[in-house]
């Protein structure tokens, strides 16, 4: 019998109804469609403008797209884990109230950030979980309401963000379908490049920390795209040459939606057509957490049992990697 994999059984997602696209943020900061369209790829972001909701909203969204398109009963869920790095509230894990929230009962949660890796992250998570056999059913949910963090006066970072959830379901599988290898980073010479300076324990919120607008993302922008260019290209070709797949074995390279300059260069990279690059930046903008998931909810349609997926992502702090999965159903 082969090896107990875990494969991803169902997929769910939700973005929210209301579009930022440039045109309208070329009255609200000093930019334009043609700029932002060329630098970025970026066309239009989704807004949560729902009043007292965040991440956890969205999250439970997905989840519930996922339940009643699968038809998995949420009692049978083993595991929650929230892939976010932007959280409902500080302490109290947003896993927990997702959870709750769905009626996965039985099961235990948490949170997991690791920037725009977290979902990347929380993939080898899952998989961890079911291959040990101590649990069947793992949802990941990967979520971030990036509108809570950006500063809408800043044009280097308004440009870019957007808000949105995606889930998948793992579960065993004796087949030889799902996670294969993974090849994960990090790095903190990120921390500095990319990150909110206050609100944690090395600068408290006061009220100069909000004055100075310290509680927003900032990000150097050209230092960051300078280190994701090359390490999300390196760890996409490194896990296709150690498990000898050949540009015409990949299906299809899932690649974090930052820039869409960053997933060309993967692809060169790789050697492998366009037509093979799953690629929604242009509806929904970084979405952080949510980007990777969110793409297997676009294209769900068209992937088939045993295409060959190359995921790969990058984030602050530097966190990057590159997972090798096979696709275990038809939809």
């Amino acid at each position: 019998m082969k090896k107990q994999t875990a494969a991803i059984t169902a997929v769910g997602g939700y973005v929210p109804d209301f579009v930022l696209s440039n045109k309208v943020l070329e009255t609200m900061v000093e930019t334009n469609d043609e700029w932002i369209t060329s630098r970025t790829g970026i066309k239009e972001r989704r807004i949560l403008k729902k009043e007292n909701e965040g991440t956890s909203y969205m999250a439970i969204k997905a989840a519930e797209d996922l339940i009643n398109k699968s038809g998995v009963d949420p009692k049978e869920i083993d595991f929650v884990l929230v892939a976010t790095a932007t959280p409902d509230v500080m302490v109290a894990a947003t896993a927990a109230y997702v959870a709750s929230e769905i009626g996965a009962v039985n099961a235990f949660s948490y949170d997991l950030q690791a920037a725009c890796s977290s979902f990347l992250f929380g993939m080898s998570t899952a998989a961890s979980y079911i291959e040990s056999g101590r649990y069947k059913k793992v949802l990941l949910i990967g979520a971030d309401k990036m509108s809570s963090i950006i500063d809408y006066t800043d044009r280097t970072t308004c440009i870019i963000f957007g808000d949105g959830a995606g889930a998948a379901l793992f579960e065993p599988n004796n087949e030889g379908l799902g996670l294969q290898d993974e090849y994960l980073r990090t790095d903190g010479i990120g921390r500095k490049f990319l990150k909110i300076d206050a609100g944690g324990s090395i600068l408290p919120a006061s009220e100069e920390t909000v004055k100075n607008k310290q509680h927003y993302v900032y990000q150097d922008g050209k230092s960051v795209f300078k280190f994701a260019v090359s390490n999300m290209a390196d760890v996409s070709a490194l896990i296709m040459e150690r498990n000898n797949l050949s540009k015409e074995d990949v299906q299809w390279l899932v690649p974090h939606q930052a820039n869409k300059r960053i997933i060309d260069a993967t692809a060169n990279r790789m050697g492998v057509d366009k037509e093979k690059v799953m690629i929604n930046i242009h509806k929904y903008g970084n979405t952080t957490s949510a980007t990777l998931p969110l793409l297997l909810f676009d294209y769900e349609k068209q992937l088939k049992k045993g295409d060959n997926l190359i995921f790969a992502a990058f984030g602050g702090g530097f966190t990057w990697g590159s997972i090798y999965l096979k696709w275990a159903y038809n939809s």
